[in-house]
């Protein structure tokens, strides 16, 4: 095959892999809120929904190993640890997420039935394909994508034709931050430490045989993929402020995606996107459950009958979280996030800076320090914030919920002078 042909394939396979049905909620419902200032929630958003996510692909790219790898450098069991709190968030965060966005978009407006009882349907058939590992998925997927990208195009060049006059203001504080944060939600990043092991397996089977060839390869997969995660996701926040006049205040994610399809491509257009997000949160749901399932036989000597309890389990997580409303799970979702996202972004860039930047000693030091002070937002989540007022004061950045920031820094430019001096 023809070595620009298999690019452009790795390419788009990595967009298809990134772009989570579930995600689709997000970016209208962002744009509704920024209003005028939705360029700048873009930059926010684009942050950590692309280039943090992309930086991680360009990390396999070097490493070229496994999840395990990102965090080996700290220690063994921290790296062991790491990849549990990775699967488990996943099966129990957007995994039962892609049931609640299909129960609300697909569901809900046509039969008066429970939220539990599309959710027990639909983990039973992830179940299934995830026992069967059936190829379905994987055709299934390679359609589906496709259809949907050119859907959402057809939204955001309708939109920007025939939006309203009238943009209404911004509702956020700090739309940057507001972005950055909402990015989060994507799942991206977390997402990039994942599949970018999947990328590296299949380029087993390709013409790219060489170390240096593969990195090449990934890497200007990686530039496609984020390019087309920047349209799609910039042109839907965008088309949510054009038509932001259009909802009310507390119009909720499903009901901006919704209302935004059917203002632009009539009731049917909405109809019919609506099924297509669902066989794609469906196929979203069997990858994650497939992979969790993977990688628990993977630690258990290849035991089949821990790929089935495993799966079982997810499963039976997703059916419980899944019968929750959409917003009940984003809002549940964000301690977790607040706690591993941080970790998972210093280890992404602690993974592509030169390797005299990025001793043990640094990546333990920049990882610890970052958990340290990640606690504040984490804990400004579970409990009210004034009790945290004293601490986030002293803190630079922690009022934004990006406490951690600084601190990395300072410590990773540190450690480095340090160890610079000492060679000296």
């Amino acid at each position: 095959m023809n070595k620009t042909k298999e690019i452009w394939i790795a390419g788009f396979a990595l967009f298809s892999l990134f772009f989570g049905a579930g995600n689709l909620i997000l970016p209208p419902f962002l744009g509704v809120k920024s209003g005028l200032d939705w360029w700048i929630v873009v930059c926010g958003f684009v942050l950590t929904a692309v280039t943090i996510p992309i930086l991680a692909i360009f990390a396999h790219a070097k490493l070229q190993g496994t999840l395990y790898d990102f965090g080996k450098k700290v220690s063994p069991l921290f790296s062991t640890i790491y990849c549990l709190l990775i699967y488990l968030i996943a099966v129990a965060i957007p995994s039962p997420r892609t049931a609640a966005v299909t129960h609300e978009m697909t569901v809900q407006p046509f039969f008066e039935t429970s939220s539990l009882l599309t959710s027990v349907i639909y983990f039973v058939f992830v179940f299934i394909f995830a026992i069967n590992r059936s190829k379905v998925i994987g055709l299934i997927g390679k359609f589906l994508t496709p259809i949907i990208v050119l859907i959402l195009l057809m939204i955001i060049v309708v939109a920007f034709f025939t939006a309203p006059n009238i943009v209404t203001p911004t509702t956020f504080k700090t739309p940057f931050v507001d972005g950055i944060l909402e990015g989060y939600q994507t799942f991206d990043a977390i997402g990039g430490v994942v599949v970018g092991a999947v990328i590296i397996i299949s380029l087993n089977y390709s013409s790219f045989t060489t170390f240096e060839a593969k990195r090449k390869l990934i890497r200007q997969a990686g530039l496609i993929a984020g390019t087309g995660l920047l349209l799609i996701y910039g042109g839907l926040i965008l088309s949510g402020s054009l038509f932001s006049s259009t909802f009310t205040e507390n119009a909720t994610r499903i009901e901006v995606l919704s209302g935004l399809s059917t203002q632009t491509l009539g009731n049917f257009g909405t109809a019919f996107l609506s099924v297509l997000v669902a066989l794609a949160c469906f196929t979203t749901a069997v990858g994650i459950v497939t992979g969790t399932a993977d990688y628990i036989k993977g630690i258990c000597n290849d035991s089949q009958a821990a790929y089935i309890i495993t799966a079982a389990v997810s499963s039976v997580i997703g059916i419980v979280v899944g019968s929750y409303n959409v917003g009940f799970i984003i809002d549940v979702a964000v301690p977790a996030l607040m706690f591993l996202y941080p970790i998972t972004i210093v280890l992404i860039l602690l993974n592509i800076v030169p390797d005299k930047l990025a001793s043990k000693l640094v990546f333990r030091g920049v990882v610890i320090v970052t958990f340290i002070f990640s606690i504040p937002d984490f804990l400004g989540f579970i409990i009210p914030r004034e009790n945290l007022a004293g601490i986030k004061s002293i803190i630079p950045l922690a009022e934004f919920s990006l406490g951690w920031v600084i601190p990395a820094l300072l410590v990773f430019v540190g450690l480095n002078l340090l160890k610079n001096k000492a060679h000296e």
